[in-house]
């Protein structure tokens, strides 16, 4: 055989391989056999030596108390537990059936657990998406009864555990019969009895196959699944109740016909779990709201926890804002509101807050006037003008021609049908009064609109913007930001009295704004163990010898003379401004004691939409009702009672800003010499018509528009370092533009 074609001996290199990976893979796999033994013996170990706690163990909750700012004086209790037992016989077959197609369809099936569920969980955990569910109604049962809310890999695999224990030592019905006797539905209601009750007034027994198909979609997150809480919640029910329903047909347990015919079941009208019903239950709303945007507390656990909540609502404050808006607010007028807010300067803690009278009762009951109202601010926005001429370097004793009406290029309207003067951008005072050349401080003291007209183009409506967002103002509902337009000046955008408050309040505290809270402290123990206190936020945003400048025009206000001379009776020194909108839609009055307290009063009437029916101009007893008037009362008597005791607080002395110098002259425009009071008064009507929120002449509040003249009551001008010109005595404190007080859902326009 040649050598060529003999065969060729096996390569040694080549058969060695082979035999190293059988012996790995021998290896391998006796490891994960081992392991797999280990593991077994250890979950049989695990299993044995995990006890299932003794029923009602946990069952038990505290009701949550909210303190004032004392720590010792209860202001309100949220809900105690409320549960009835009942036994599975009481709760209709298709009802049981309804929570079965919600949450476990294979409930008599399975052995307690759904290991597809639980690796689904876990998998979307590990990947840090959205927490799953995964859990069957013998996990959750487990979970709520007998378990803590603990989101850890522990107490997961403790709730797998005792669930196949508790599945084989109990029966499905009494599984199901504990299982709906400790869900939480939202309401108050733990358990199927007091939900029955909460959302159809009627025991469960009573119930049919819609209502029950709702109650199993309203456990999933009573917060998102109440229709009775919101449009979004009411969608989100329809969704979850048709898939509940349909998930009952495709087990069997409902025909098409009957799903056909079923149709989404009306609910009682809400009623909060809050045991206030005056004023404090508005703050009680409040506090529920803090804790679950900031500790993310649920509906679930402030209902049950008994947590011990102090709030920074001090007894005595809040005592006299009740007292004062019972005793100023006018009688007879069962449509005239008013918000009401204090902050403590340069901490942000809500010292006393009127949100409306009566929390839960008529359509109002859950609308708190005080951070939900969108009123213009009128004139009470000068001051941000008054800022920012500050920043710029103009001092007080920069003077304007404030003689009326002027005419200005910047506040000319362009929109059809307005009138010649709106067309000519005139500006008007109150009663058309002249002022004469003054400076700063008397035309804030005057509320001279001519004055803050030429004081806004020379410093540009971006910085009188600009300035109010630094203090803390932001727009209110609807309205989405501040606008820009020259006529901002007069209050044309959408505020909130607890914003005005607030803002008001960076300025008492000389330029340090601090975010506005609610709760000082809460603690808990046991199963929902908490211990949190509050840490204000507070910045510097302003000058402070700016701060010190404004502080003293705003004095001259409550002064002899000013537009809220009236709190001067308060009898410490104090700051302010009145603000009135055109037609008395709406009436303000914001002001402080220096680093003490800041309180803002805001009244509107009706729905606050601009029809004659809410005009303040006729109120039983007062008359036209302007911000010198009513505001200013509840405003004085309210802080005479709330800093009763405290220590007299000097202004600070004045910062003396200078270096600045305005651009404008003080001379009388020529053309104001051809227009009279009369034309005037026809500008203010006719700006009204075509206004939507912002301003008198405006439908956005961002573009220049026509002003609306303001006007605040006073007597005679306040003492001032500059010459003034004597104004004639004026009785009202009304502007000339139609606007006013708005809710969140509606627009307008406002000067004063």
């Amino acid at each position: 055989m040649p050598a060529s074609s003999r065969p060729k001996p096996a390569s040694p290199k080549a058969s060695k391989p082979p035999k190293r990976k059988r012996r790995w893979l021998r290896r391998t796999l006796w490891t994960l056999f081992t392991l797999g033994l280990i593991g077994t013996a250890g979950l049989v170990i695990a299993y044995a030596m995990t006890p299932i706690p003794k029923p009602n163990e946990k069952a038990l909750q505290q009701s949550s108390t909210i303190y004032y700012s004392d720590g010792k004086t209860v202001m309100d209790r949220f809900a105690n537990v409320n549960r009835q037992i009942v036994g599975l016989d009481k709760v209709p077959k298709d009802v049981q059936e309804a929570f079965l197609a919600a949450e476990d369809r294979s409930f008599y099936q399975n052995n307690g657990i759904s290991p597809k569920g639980i690796a689904r969980s876990i998998w979307v955990g590990l990947k840090g998406g959205p927490q799953q569910g995964g859990s069957t109604i013998t996990q959750q049962y487990v979970k709520n009864y007998y378990l803590t809310q603990d989101r850890t890999i522990t107490r997961k695999a403790r709730e797998i555990l005792i669930s196949i224990k508790i599945d084989q030592q109990v029966s499905k019905d009494q599984i199901l019969a504990d299982y709906l006797n400790t869900i939480y539905f939202g309401r108050g209601a733990s358990g199927i009895q007091t939900a029955s009750l909460a959302y159809f007034g009627k025991s469960v027994q009573n119930l049919d196959v819609a209502q029950g198909a709702l109650l199993a979609s309203v456990i999933r997150g009573p917060s998102y699944y109440d229709p009775r809480l919101g449009a979004e919640q009411l969608a989100n029910a329809k969704s979850r109740w048709a898939y509940v329903m349909d998930g009952m047909v495709s087990q069997g347990w409902l025909t098409p016909a009957e799903r056909a015919a079923a149709k989404f079941p009306e609910t009682k009208s809400l009623t909060k779990s809050s045991t206030a019903t005056g004023p404090a239950g508005f703050i009680s709303e409040m506090v529920r709201a803090e804790l679950t945007t900031k500790l993310q507390l649920t509906d679930a656990d402030l209902d049950r926890g008994g947590y011990r909540i102090v709030t920074t609502i001090d007894k005595r404050a809040q005592d006299a804002a009740v007292a004062a808006v019972q005793a100023r607010m006018p009688q007879g007028v069962d449509d005239l509101h008013v918000g009401l807010a204090a902050i403590a300067p340069g901490d942000g803690a809500i010292r006393a807050m009127y949100g409306g009278a009566r929390y839960g009762s008529g359509d109002l009951g859950y609308f708190n006037t005080a951070t939900q109202a969108g009123l213009q601010a009128g004139s009470t926005f000068k001051v941000w003008t008054l800022v920012a001429a500050l920043e710029r370097g103009l001092p007080l004793s920069t003077r304007f021609n404030a003689s009326s009406p002027q005419f200005f290029e910047q506040f000319k309207s362009g929109e059809a049908g307005a009138s010649a003067a709106a067309a000519a951008g005139e500006v008007q005072n109150f009663g058309n009064h002249n002022y004469g050349v003054v400076d700063m401080a008397t035309a804030t003291a005057l509320s001279a609109n001519t004055y803050y007209a030429q004081l806004n183009i020379e410093v540009t409506p971006e910085r009188t913007r600009e300035a109010a967002l630094k203090a803390g103002i932001i727009a209110a509902a609807p309205q989405k930001e501040l606008g820009t337009n020259y006529a901002n000046v007069f209050g044309t955008d959408l505020v909130s009295v607890i914003n005005q408050a607030n803002a008001y309040a960076t300025i008492a505290a000389q330029g340090k704004k601090a975010n506005p809270y609610l709760i000082a402290s809460v603690k808990a123990t046991g199963e929902f163990a908490l211990n949190y206190k509050a840490k204000p936020s507070v910045k510097q945003v302003f000058d402070q010898n700016v701060m010190r400048d404004a502080i003293q025009a705003m004095s001259k206000v409550v002064q002899s003379g000013g537009t809220g001379a009236a709190a001067g009776a308060l009898g410490r020194p104090a700051a302010g401004k009145t603000g009135t909108t055109t037609d008395n839609y709406s009436a303000w009055f914001d002001g402080f004691t220096p680093g003490q307290l800041a309180a803002a009063v805001g009244i509107y009437k009706g729905d606050g939409s601009l029809t004659e029916a809410n005009r303040m101009n006729s109120i039983p007893g007062v008359g036209e009702l302007t911000g010198g008037t009513v505001p200013v009362g509840i405003w004085t008597d309210f802080m005479r009672g709330a800093l009763e005791g405290q220590p007299v607080a000097a202004l600070p002395p004045a910062g003396n800003v200078s270096g600045g110098t305005p651009t404008i002259a003080t001379a009388v425009p020529s053309s104001s010499s051809s227009s009279s009071s009369s034309s005037s008064s026809s500008s203010s009507t006719d700006t009204s018509s075509s206004s939507s929120g912002t301003d008198t002449a405006t439908t956005t509040g961002t573009g220049t528009t026509t002003a609306p003249p303001t006007s605040e009551t006073t007597s005679a001008p306040p003492t001032s370092t500059a010459p003034t010109t004597t104004p004639p005595p004026q009785t009202t404190d009304t502007p000339s533009s139609s606007s006013g007080p708005m809710r969140p859902d509606e627009t307008s326009t406002s000067t004063g």
